[in-house]
């Protein structure tokens, strides 16, 4: 049950920021936090991470509902196992982060992004993040690690 909680409350997180952005700032407004290396803004990603295939908007949805679909699949085989605690924690962030972003894109038909990182690297300080993008990234390490 913590596994599916632990899903739920990234995805609810995640679209509870991105509705407070939706409503609150204006595209590509820019406001500073952690002394500067924390960059908060609403950015509209019609792609993929770095948005890759923009222009295909329903091949970007059809992807992220199959994936999605098959993490579920995976997740809830593996409710049933006793211990791959890792692997279930993992899933479990994959799980959260993947749905959020799928329901911006079969919502909003793109997916709210709200943050960046200040590193003095150009092409880094222009990459815009949300909670669900690093969710997938550490559920993914974790549920490879252990799987």
């Amino acid at each position: 049950m913590r596994y599916v909680l632990m899903a739920a409350g990234v995805s609810a997180v995640d679209l509870g920021i991105k509705n407070y952005i939706e409503k609150t700032k204006k595209m590509h407004e820019e406001k500073a936090a952690l002394r500067g290396k924390l960059v908060i803004r609403r950015y509209h990603n019609k792609g993929a991470f770095l948005n890759l295939g923009e222009k295909r908007n329903l091949l970007m949805r059809a992807l992220s509902v199959g994936l999605t679909a098959a993490v579920l699949v995976i997740f809830v085989c593996t409710l049933t196992r006793k211990g791959s605690a890792l692997l279930k924690a993992g899933l479990s962030l994959l799980l959260g982060g993947a749905f959020s972003n799928t329901y911006d894109r079969l919502r909003r038909k793109y997916v709210v992004d709200y943050f960046s990182f200040r590193t003095g690297i150009g092409a880094l300080d222009r990459v815009v993040f949300n909670l669900a993008d690093f969710a997938i990234l550490i559920g993914a390490l974790c549920a490879a690690l252990g799987a």
